[in-house]
């Protein structure tokens, strides 16, 4: 690719051959690409996702909802976005917008269908009536701090995290304009956090899961291996708050279903049953 300043042609076209690792992944039009029905096991709530940060999320809340006694089972299946899965037809039916995770709820009839990783919080945590705020007075704050994070992440994600770490090359504007915005968020964490456990309320609630894969990632597990770049250890606040979510099993649990990467002894590629965690792993599947 040319270091040469670009100059846009009057009319955009896609070449997919610049799409790199994520030609598979991202297109500039929606809709199916092929058939492709969705599994359905046997539990209320089908969850179709992969453990990215957004997908983290929804996974952890229910391994919570299911710690906290309620009756929350659910089957887990793999959305391989790297493949196109997001493209077939039982996907794009789920998830019009082709981006993983999506939920769909039988306890309806028809089948409920909820896609964007804030509403599935919304809807599971309202439906189960957990996660939420004791105080209405508080829930503003709660939603704030949750559609913050869902504003906010892009930056991160497919901002820093896309030009530092997956960029063909390394090109200076754009990663100092993405680092400075994803040091102000950790900021802006760091002094929320200050004087306070969980970030609405004084309650662990949903606005912390949604946050936590996110920003965790770059506190605690040196995601994009920016963590020295990005100075992560001196925003203490945030490391604190990070490491108290992360000594909660379900947190743990929830951060293996439909992981593909990485330790195999971490990776539950699928999840239909809580005993998945002992005897389904990817470490223990290969030794079969």
């Amino acid at each position: 690719m040319s270091t040469d300043e670009y100059d846009p042609p009057r009319v955009w076209t896609w070449d997919s051959e610049n799409g790199g690792q994520f030609s598979k992944t991202n297109r500039p039009v929606a809709g199916p690409t092929h058939d492709a029905e969705l599994p359905v096991g046997r539990h209320p709530y089908q969850l179709y996702s992969l453990a990215t940060p957004n997908g983290q999320k929804v996974t952890i809340l229910f391994e919570e909802l299911l710690e906290a006694g309620h009756d929350a089972e659910y089957d887990a299946w793999p959305i391989r976005i790297g493949e196109g899965e997001q493209f077939g037809s039982g996907f794009v039916a789920a998830n019009p917008n082709s981006k993983i995770p999506a939920l769909m709820d039988h306890t309806t009839n028809p089948p409920t269908r909820v896609f964007e990783s804030a509403a599935i919080l919304m809807h599971l945590s309202e439906r189960f009536g957990a996660f939420q705020v004791s105080d209405p007075a508080h829930r503003p704050e709660m939603l704030s701090w949750l559609f913050w994070q869902m504003g906010s992440a892009p930056y991160v994600g497919g901002g820093f995290g896309h030009f530092y770490a997956y960029a063909p090359k390394k090109w200076q504007y754009p990663i100092d304009r993405f680092a400075m915005e994803t040091k102000r968020q950790l900021d802006v964490l760091n002094r929320h956090l200050a004087d306070r456990d969980w970030m609405a309320g004084g309650e662990y609630t949903i606005a912390d899961i949604a946050i936590w894969p996110w920003y965790a990632g770059l506190v605690l597990f040196d995601q994009y291996k920016a963590a020295e770049f990005l100075d992560v250890k001196s925003y203490t606040n945030v490391v604190d708050w990070a490491e108290r979510i992360w000594d909660r099993p379900a947190v743990k649990r929830g951060r293996m279903v439909n992981r593909l990467n990485g330790d195999p002894s971490q990776q539950l590629h699928e999840r239909h049953s809580a005993s998945d965690f002992e005897h389904r792993t990817q470490d223990k599947i290969a030794a079969e």
